[in-house]
């Protein structure tokens, strides 16, 4: 029994390391749409978020029958084989989603849980079935196919149900409304925040109360039992306030209704999720304190598994405890978070995180075609009206600059239709994935929105693609890899538990330093937002961004030159992937550069020339193809490049990046009386490489060099050259951009 009990300890100390992964993941599903929005500060965002979920813990006691009924039958297995599933189970939780977490994926824990369940009980029940010499036809016996079918095809179907549901009410509501929905919120938002409120409170308390832990029964039948009355009230009530407080305050109701939807989004994910990260200790605790008190603990039966408890209160605030300082403290739930927020934002200018990919192609050319069979079946007066009522107004301009992904009213929109349905499934203590709900609702209102556009809608598309083709890796490899550590723990007990421990240990303290590397990627790069109120503000935070650009620039043009002259594929490998990152750098200064004149289009004077723009795009560009031509020289082993080229060409090496160099030193200092000095720089350049072109040509037709060399050396002097002229158009843009003069 020592062995036991040793692994409930495990158990329970895996559930506090699920619980910080898993509400690192799942963070976004109740802030993105608060933090989209920018409806208050992160800190103000984060406390109605926290107080969500302690409350949302207290409603979750009827979801933990799940981890003990909801996907075998218990009665068939004894308490040391259900320990062996509950613990392969956890070890696979944690690796696989601190994996999503690391990569800034959200996931669906829900769907980890149910499916390494699933995995482990099939691996131990073929093992029972071996040994007793049955027919693998004895599975069904095992499995509670009914109820697993159940819940797998209601998180599949939420997929489809939370997306449709969230683009129909976000296109009607803005059908009301508008964007300019300031004007239209006086007349009747008050009927719309009573609505929204009312829809609220009957998921959260009419439905929600029945897997609350410190309701009695009378209380629970009397809420049942006048559920009319209590809707009509907080109808009457809710409306009855807003409506008072847009005619005689100048209060935005939109925001105490995102914000108390955040609180209720908290409070409907902790219901429904807490079981995901201590439905399986709770349950293994339990299997072990039946087995005690029973004659042969270690062949004790668990039919009273399937008997209705309630969690104790405190054990459920303990574990709501450990969520919310998680979320306080998490770099991993900020980084998901990003990822849906990015996904969903109205604005279709600028980088996205994703690219386009064939699939996405296929899907716009669809919908475009779809669009003008449209366009030909009705009259231009209609599609007039309705996309006049899908115009962005000034209001949009102004949230712009305020940096919000999205407005109030969608984010209000997101919030009541996720809390609802994670509610009402809550209700019916079906595990739903609350991921799969918030982010498919996040995007259906953001497709109705509009906010997929021409510009953007491949990009976006194929991140929707990406997480959805993530949620169904993380069915299969929570299954499999569960039902491997099952394996392993039944036939090699204490070494196997000691060995997945540290594995799990290892992978973790890992993918710890790989998250820590792409935080600090993420510092290096271009800043996502310009916190500044001011356009001259704006561009001198951008030169900043600019001097880190050309810095790196420079680096890897160094680098690049040492690899090829050392014949250092690794180096070279190295280089070819930073300049990656440069380009996609110089992509997100282009893109904030463009969103400040946007931004202050009316506002300001402010010229950015266009040759900064073309010279950023091009002059990365060209990088790359340089990493590219000489890693396949080397990949490929042909000949090293002739002793005089290479002379000639650090020679080169070191003029092209003293002439980069010096463009830095006139975006650091913003002194205009250097650049007429940097230019001559360049041209003399310029003249360097037709010199050594000349040179090259003269080798060739004397045959003293090969073929492979020439186009190797002449391919570089190209983009040497086209370097050159890139960094000469960004001095001549710093020149005749506004505001640079010292």
């Amino acid at each position: 029994m020592e062995l036991y009990l040793f692994v409930v300890v495990i158990l329970f100390g895996l559930a506090i390391s699920d619980l910080i992964v898993g509400v690192s993941n799942d963070a976004v599903n109740f802030l993105n749409s608060a933090i989209g929005s920018k409806v208050a500060p992160r800190w103000f965002i984060m406390i109605i978020a926290s107080l969500g979920i302690l409350l949302g813990v207290t409603f979750s006691s009827g979801m933990m029958e799940v981890a003990r009924k909801g996907i075998f039958h218990p009665e068939h297995f004894i308490m040391t084989e259900l320990l062996i599933i509950f613990l392969a189970v956890m070890l696979t939780d944690i690796i696989l989603l601190d994996l999503f977490n690391t990569f800034g994926l959200p996931t669906s824990t829900t769907v980890s849980i149910v499916f390494e369940l699933l995995g482990a009980a099939v691996a131990v029940s073929i093992v029972k079935i071996t040994n007793a010499g049955q027919n693998m036809s004895e599975l069904i016996n095992y499995i509670n196919t009914a109820k697993a079918l159940a819940i797998i095809s209601g998180i599949l179907l939420s997929i489809v149900v939370a997306f449709s549901i969230g683009a129909i009410i976000q296109f009607f509501t803005r059908m009301i409304f508008t964007f300019d929905f300031e004007k239209r919120l006086k007349r009747y938002g008050g009927i719309w925040g009573g609505v929204a409120l009312t829809a609220i409170t009957y998921f959260i308390l009419i439905k929600g109360s029945k897997g609350a832990s410190f309701l009695t029964d009378a209380t629970m039948n009397w809420i049942q039992s006048n559920t009319l009355l209590i809707l009509a009230g907080n109808f009457i009530i809710f409306t009855i306030i807003f409506q008072s407080l847009l005619l005689f305050t100048r209060v935005n109701i939109l925001k105490p209704i995102v914000i108390i939807g955040t609180g209720a989004l908290a409070m409907a994910f902790a219901a429904n999720d807490l079981v995901n990260f201590i439905g399986v200790p709770l349950a293994g605790f339990k299997a072990f304190t039946i087995a005690q008190g029973t004659e042969n603990p270690l062949t004790a039966t668990m039919e009273a598994l399937r008997a209705k408890e309630r969690a104790d209160t405190w054990m459920l605030l303990i574990a709501g405890l450990i969520m919310v300082v998680t979320l306080w403290i998490s770099k991993k739930a900020q980084s998901v978070t990003r990822t849906e927020v990015g996904l969903g934002r109205q604005d279709d200018e600028g980088d996205e995180r994703f690219e386009s990919s064939a699939l996405s192609r296929v899907i716009v050319r669809m919908a475009i075609s779809l669009g003008q069979g449209y366009n030909k079946i009705t009259p231009s007066s209609f599609r007039n009206q309705l996309n006049n009522r899908f115009v962005l107004a000034a209001g949009h301009k102004k949230s712009k600059k305020e940096k919000s992904a999205f407005d109030l009213l969608r984010a209000s929109v997101n919030l009541v239709v996720a809390s609802t349905l994670i509610s009402f499934a809550t209700s019916l203590k079906l595990p739903l994935s609350t991921t799969y709900v918030t982010f498919m609702v996040a995007m259906g209102t953001s497709l109705s929105d509009r906010a997929w556009g021409r510009d953007s809608a491949v990009y976006r598309i194929t991140g929707v693609l990406t997480v959805i083709g993530g949620w169904f890796f993380t069915a299969f490899m929570a299954f499999t890899v569960s039902m491997i550590f099952a394996f392993l723990i039944y036939y090699f007990r204490l070494p196997a538990i000691i060995l997945l421990l540290l594995f799990a240990v290892y992978f973790i303290v890992n993918t710890f330093i790989i998250h820590k590397k792409r935080e600090q990627e993420i510092e290096e790069e271009v800043e996502q937002e310009v916190d500044e109120t001011s356009p001259e503000a704006a561009f001198s935070k951008n030169l900043s961004n600019l001097e880190k650009y050309i810095k790196r620039f420079a680096v890897n043009f160094e680098e690049t030159f040492s690899g090829l002259a050392k014949q250092k594929r690794e180096k070279l490998k190295l280089a070819s992937k930073d300049a990656k990152k440069v380009e996609k750098n110089a992509n997100k200064l282009v893109a904030k550069l463009y969103g400040i004149l946007q931004m202050y289009e009316t506002e300001s004077d402010i010229e950015i020339s266009p040759e900064i723009l073309s010279a950023l795009k091009e002059s990365s560009r060209r990088l790359r193809e340089l990493n590219s031509i000489c890693l396949t020289h080397v990949e490929n082993h042909h000949t090293a490049l002739l002793e005089n080229q290479l002379n000639d060409l650090e020679d080169l090496k070191k003029k092209i990046t003293g002439f980069i160099n010096f463009i830095e030193k006139v975006v650091v200092e913003k002194d205009r009386m250097l650049i007429s000095k940097a230019l001559s720089k360049g041209e003399d350049i310029k003249d360097t490489i037709r010199h050594m072109n000349k040179a090259q040509l003269k080798m060739i037709k004397k045959g003293n060099v090969k073929t492979r060399q020439s186009l190797l050396y002449l391919g570089i002097l190209s983009n040497s050259k086209a370097i050159t002229d890139q960094f000469i158009q960004l001095g001549i843009g710093l020149e005749e951009t506004k505001l640079f003069e010292k």
